[in-house]
C-alpha cells in the first residue's frame, strides 16, 4: 500500500507558476504510474495528466498540453506537476493518484491524497 501526500499549492496570479508535489510512503511510487487531477468550485473532478513508472511515458488533458509539465524522482519517491501560464479557471484542490496507467488515467485507481489547495487570481 502507498500512502500520498500533495503539497505545493497555494495563490498565484495569473500568468504566474507553481509546482505541486506528491510524495509517497509505504511503499515506493516506482511501482505506480501517478496521475493528477483537479476539482474546481462546484465542479467535478478534472483529469490533469499521468506519467508512467519510469517517467518515460506522459499524457496530458488537452487543456493543459503545453503548459503543464508532469516530471518524477522515484529516489526521492517524490512525482511533480510544473504549471505554468496559470488562468484563474484552474483555481481549485489538486490530487494525485497512484496505480496501473489505465486506472490513474480514468480515474479509479485504489490511492489518493488528500489534495491541496491551487488559487489563480486574476
Amino acid at each position: 500500500q502507498v500512502r500520498l501526500v500533495e503539497s505545493g499549492g497555494g495563490l498565484v496570479q495569473a500568468g504566474g507558476s507553481l509546482r505541486l508535489s506528491c510524495a509517497a510512503s509505504g511503499r515506493t511510487i516506482s511501482h505506480y504510474a501517478v496521475g493528477w487531477f483537479r476539482q474546481g468550485p462546484g465542479k467535478g473532478r478534472e483529469y490533469v495528466g499521468t506519467v508512467s513508472r519510469t517517467g518515460d511515458g506522459t499524457d496530458y488533458s488537452e487543456f493543459m498540453k503545453g503548459r503543464f509539465t508532469l516530471s518524477r524522482d522515484n529516489a526521492k519517491n517524490t512525482v511533480y506537476l510544473q504549471m505554468d501560464s496559470l488562468i484563474p479557471e484552474e483555481t481549485g484542490i489538486y490530487y494525485c493518484a497512484a496505480g496501473g496507467w489505465a486506472e490513474v488515467v480514468r480515474g479509479i485507481s485504489d490511492y489518493w491524497g488528500q489534495g491541496t489547495q491551487v488559487t489563480v487570481s486574476s
